[in-house]
């Protein structure tokens, strides 16, 4: 990249000079900025640009200032040629205006205040002067439309040239001049493109790269700004004081001491006055900036006037008028009074902005006879400040515009690429398909990121991290599912014990965890208690609700199998299954690690005969104080009791059966849990016919047993 920017600096500089030589109405100093910008970004570009006005600055200091146009025009054609304009003619003849009007203007502005107002220009300045020569148009409108003009010939004759380069060399060379440091496996436009998608919560890292260099070349530039513009300030202070003070020394070679009260007394008619009056008349007019030279004897009572030139504005004072003293120079009339020399004097009044020297003139004896006083306008420092600072800000923003660009060039492709690539590749990671999960270490080993400093570290450990993943995932799935079978088969078999005693039991615990999982399943396509209906609050629902009516396994069996209807004393005991059933699963919880399941399973147990008003058993809790688990199997239990028929019972209808769940709602059911279960009754009477079937089947079986003789008897 060296050699690169050497090349497209000597070509700026070669094109400048040739302008100069064969006196072109163009500059040609950017052609090699354009052209490699063009072929390689941002950085070469500035680079050029940024280098090309440095050096021209060392022959003539104003090319400094310039920087940041070519600075600008960089940006503008890296920016256009990474989005193909030059591969384009109408886009190629388009970028020329609006180049030539960026500089053109910028230009001018440079132009104005660092000449204090007059563009000035040796090339723009002809045709400046033949619109003007028009009457129509200022000098001012004349100049910016001239240096309008230069820039467009200049833009059009250099962005031409460049393309037609660009496009007359080989792609595959014009590449290799496409600078991107990589420091890892190079991605193309489309892996970059998927790379660089992701978008930052807040900030993206380069935008707070961008922000904390800014800001400190801001501060440093407005620091470094201040201080120069006051030390500049300053200065210009002293070197009118030395100005001034030097022209007093002149005075006092024209005026004579011993001849300042003929002065006083006679005036103009006073031998020589008229004559020494014409001299200081002449010394005022030899510098610039010097508004008024008098000469004033200080008295108690004012200044009299020994000499006061007329200027072309202001009629001088007469010989021995009074002036008072001004506000300003009243801290020095002790000073003044005693004839001693006094600091110079900035005052700001009814004579303008001046800066005032007094230097005493003493006779032989060494007496003051009067002050040789100077008044320089400070009315030009303005003009002087504002092209100074107009200067330093152009020199800092182009040299701000480099640091943020090679800061983000470097950034770019030493942190943000590679810390993206590691996100993007981790976040392709695939954890719950083991058919492709070893395949996706592929996109992370293939990264070779060789930043050599911590990104590298960090790389180098998620890579490490991402090979442990894959191995402790399948030993975990592994071992995941042999926990899952031995819960489900413990679940199974604890409900095996109580459909051992209670022959309605068996298809009444598989129905209601079906049923139980309809719920839930329309509920959560419904929005209802999203924040609570997880997959994992819903999958240990299911597989924990066969275990609701465990407790039943301390009931008799003579009360359990009970064909006609129990009275108050047994149905007592009936009920007492809850609190057994949530005993036992607490015993349960504590011989295992991981309970959660058996949580939902105790609350299965404890509080599915609750109800939504309060009247339910064993605590009677109302409302949301039941647990939805346990709302859910409430709606559940109750519909699969009515469907199914009992010993001491036929089952209900099925359209019967959803009637009667609506009319609980409110009081027996959760209205959520309720409706969501009507809203899926298709669901829900598949499951029920599908039983029913089932049970007459079973029975037809049997009564054909009994017929052939083959039904089991009884001991």
């Amino acid at each position: 990249m060296a050699a690169f920017c050497v090349f497209g600096i000597l070509l700026n500089a070669v094109g400048s000079q040739l302008a100069v030589m064969l006196r072109l109405p163009i500059y040609l100093d950017s052609l090699g900025t354009v052209l490699a910008a063009m072929m390689g970004g941002y950085v070469p570009g500035v680079i050029i640009g940024y280098v090309t006005n440095t050096f021209k600055g060392l022959l003539d200091s104003v090319s400094f200032y310039y920087g940041i146009i070519n600075v600008l025009a960089a940006l503008c054609v890296a920016y256009w040629a990474s989005h193909g304009w030059f591969k384009r003619l109408s886009r190629t003849l388009l970028s020329i205006p609006i180049l030539a009007l960026l500089t053109g203007l910028l230009s001018s502005v440079l132009a104005y205040t660092l000449n204090g107002g007059d563009l000035g220009g040796e090339l723009s300045a002809p045709f400046a002067q033949e619109l003007f020569a028009t009457g129509r148009l200022g000098l001012l409108t004349s100049q910016v439309l001239a240096e309008l003009f230069v820039n467009f010939i200049d833009k059009a004759f250099v962005i031409l040239l460049a393309t037609l380069l660009y496009h007359m060399l080989p792609e595959d060379y014009v590449a290799k001049f496409d600078f991107m440091p990589w420091q890892q496996v190079p991605l193309t436009a489309r892996e970059l493109k998927e790379t660089m998608s992701a978008k930052p919560r807040r900030m993206s890292l380069s935008m707070k790269v961008i922000g904390v260099v800014a800001t400190i070349v801001t501060f440093v530039a407005v620091a470094t700004i201040s201080f120069s513009y006051m030390t500049f300030h300053r200065s210009s202070i002293e070197a009118e004081s030395v100005k001034a003070k030097g022209i007093t020394a002149l005075m006092k070679d024209v005026v004579d001491p011993e001849m300042v009260s003929t002065y006083l007394k006679e005036g103009e008619a006073a031998p020589g006055y008229l004559d020494t009056e014409a001299k200081l008349a002449a010394i005022r007019d030899s510098f610039d900036n010097v508004e008024y030279v008098y000469v004033y004897q200080i008295l108690s009572d004012g200044c009299h006037v020994v000499l006061d030139p007329d200027t072309d504005e202001v009629p001088g004072s007469e010989p021995g008028e009074v002036i008072p003293f001004d506000e300003s120079f009243e801290s020095f009339l002790p000073e003044l009074l005693a004839g001693k020399e006094i600091d110079p004097v900035i005052s700001d009044d009814t004579y303008g902005w001046l800066l005032t020297v007094y230097t005493p003139l003493k006779d032989k004896l060494g007496e003051t006879v009067c002050y040789l006083a100077v008044d320089v306008s400070m009315e030009h420092l303005l003009a002087d400040g504002s092209s100074f600072l107009a200067g330093i800000i152009s020199l800092f923003a182009a040299f701000f515009i480099l640091v943020c660009t090679i800061v983000l060039w470097m950034s770019r492709y030493g942190v943000i690429i590679p810390i993206n690539s590691i996100s993007h590749a981790s976040n392709g990671f695939v954890f719950n398909d083991e058919s492709i999960r070893v395949e996706s270490l592929d996109p992370i080993e293939q990264l070779g990121i060789h930043t050599g400093d911590e990104i590298e570290n960090l790389y180098n450990a998620v890579k490490q991290m991402s090979e442990e993943a894959v191995r402790y995932i399948a030993d975990a799935n592994e071992k995941s599912e042999t926990i899952a079978r031995m819960q489900s088969n413990l679940i199974m078999v604890m409900a095996d014990l109580v459909e051992s005693r209670d022959k309605f039991t068996g298809d009444h615990v598989r129905n209601t965890a079906t049923y139980a999982r309809i719920i839930m399943n329309q509920m959560r396509r419904e929005g209802v208690f999203p924040d609570v209906l997880t997959n994992e609050f819903m999958s240990n629902v299911y597989q924990s609700a066969p275990l609701h009516d465990i407790g039943k396994i301390v009931v008799s069996d003579t009360i359990l199998n009970k064909p006609g209807r129990l009275t108050e004393e047994e149905f007592a005991i009936m009920k007492s299954h809850t609190i057994a059933g949530q005993e036992i699963l607490e015993s349960a919880k504590s011989a295992v690690s991981e309970s959660s399941y058996l949580d939902e399973a105790q609350r299965l147990a404890a509080y599915h005969h609750e109800k939504w008003d309060g009247s339910g058993y064993p605590y009677g809790l109302a409302g949301e104080e039941i647990p939805l688990s346990a709302r859910i199997m409430a709606v559940a239990d109750v519909f699969d009791a009515l469907v199914s028929k009992r010993s001491y019972k036929a089952g209900f209808p099925i359209e019967k059966a959803f009637a009667i769940i609506e009319e609980g709602i409110g009081t027996h059911f959760d209205p959520q849990v309720a409706r969501a279960f009507l809203h899926a009754r298709d669901k829900a009477r598949a499951v029920a016919e599908k039983t029913n079937q089932k049970k007459q089947l079973e029975e037809e079986a049997a009564a054909q047993m009994r017929a052939s003789g083959d039904a089991p008897t009884a001991p």
